[in-house]
This record gives structure tokens, C-alpha cells and sequence, in this order.
């Protein structure tokens, strides 16, 4: 059966139609990013899509550790902390390939670890418009990435007198989600796969 070899990042990008030409374009390159494709309607669909979205984790444990390399281009990386005991949330950014930190928010009182999570994403959305960066985002929070692919955060926090401000930035946020158009992919960051997120705040 014919397989057709997609290569995101190697020598030679694009759609191969055999292995040997994959070969040499990925082997002993830094971070390829390569799959192969039974068709070429899936290999010219998972083009378009990007690497990390083409790839299932089931694959990524078949293959071994080191299969998915980290992540090593312009991106940035999200994450929010949570105090169980007092409900102080706060969230920052992170430049993924120079690890400064290029946003820090918080912290905000009686919040949530996913409103902080879908905030840090549509700050992040925000600040890359702004200086006109098609960056990809990467968030290790399922919900949050949810709830921008909504425009909508389904959070069932309830108000108090402390917590005004952090409602006043959901609706925001929303509006802005509403309102703007951006080029940014949402990724995953898949713990297993990379190690801790960079953003993470260290508290666990």
C-alpha cells in the first residue's frame, strides 16, 4: 500500500512519496517532525494541520520515549497556580525558547486554577496581536484551550465581594475573544511527553 511521508521540519518540508527521500530529510536533523500517511488526501490534511495536532498520543507511547521532541521554536507557554487554602489564583506567560517571563498577573482573590488558565491563554492571544506575532500558544490545561475554542468561560464560580475584578476580566476576555480574529494555534503542552510546562509556578 502507498504511503505518503509528511515532513514539517527537516531538510525538505512537505508531502514525500517515499521513505528514502524522508530519510535524508530528517535524519540527523535536529527536532524533525515527520509521519507517514496511507493517502495523500490524509497526508495533504495533516499538512495543513501542523505536527502536533497530526500525532495521537497512543502513537507517541508506541514509539518510545523521545519519539515527540520538545517543542524548540517561537512560542510561548502558559500556566496558572492555585491556593487550595486561601483561593488566591494568579497566572503568567513564559517565552518558551528563551524562558523570560513576558506576562505575570495576580494574584486575584476566591478564583479558580481554570479561570486562571483561560485567562493566561487570551492575555497571551492579546499581547501576540498586539505586536503582530503568529506564535503558537501552549497551555497544559484541556478545559481552558476548551473554553477559548468557545469564546465562553463555563465556570460555575460564584461572586463575592473579593472576586469583582476577576469577573470584570472573564468578561473581557470573552469580548475580546468575540471580537478579534488571530492566527495562533492553541496547543496542548503534553506533560508526559516534555516534562514539566515552563510556566508552571513550582508549587506541587
Amino acid at each position: 500500500m502507498a504511503k505518503y511521508y509528511v515532513v514539517w521540519k527537516g531538510r525538505t518540508t512537505g508531502i514525500l512519496n517515499d521513505w528514502d527521500s524522508c530519510k535524508k530529510s530528517i535524519e540527523g536533523f535536529e527536532g524533525a517532525q515527520y509521519k507517514s500517511f496511507k493517502t495523500l488526501k490524509e497526508a495533504e490534511g495533516a499538512l495543513k494541520k501542523g505536527f502536533y495536532q497530526s500525532i495521537k498520543p497512543k502513537e507517541t507511547a508506541a514509539a518510545g520515549p523521545g519519539r515527540i521532541p520538545r517543542p524548540h521554536y517561537p512560542a510561548w507557554v502558559v500556566d496558572a497556580a492555585w491556593n487550595t487554602k486561601t483561593g488566591d489564583m494568579e497566572y503568567q506567560g513564559i517565552d518558551l525558547l528563551t524562558g523570560k517571563k513576558v506576562f505575570h498577573r495576580g494574584p486575584f482573590y476566591d478564583g479558580t486554577n481554570n479561570i486562571g488558565e483561560f485567562l493566561a491563554i487570551v492575555h497571551a492571544l492579546a499581547l501576540l496581536h498586539k505586536h503582530g506575532s503568529d506564535a503558537p500558544v501552549f497551555s497544559d490545561s484541556r478545559t481552558a484551550i476548551s473554553w477559548v475554542s468557545k469564546k465562553k468561560a463555563n465556570t460555575k464560580l460564584e461572586q463575592t465581594p473579593r472576586n469583582g475584578e476577576l469577573f470584570e476580566l472573564l468578561e473581557r476576555a470573552e469580548t475580546w475573544l468575540r471580537t478579534h480574529r488571530y492566527p495562533n494555534r492553541i496547543l496542548k503542552w503534553e506533560t508526559e511527553w516534555w516534562g514539566e510546562n515552563p510556566a508552571d509556578f513550582g508549587r506541587k
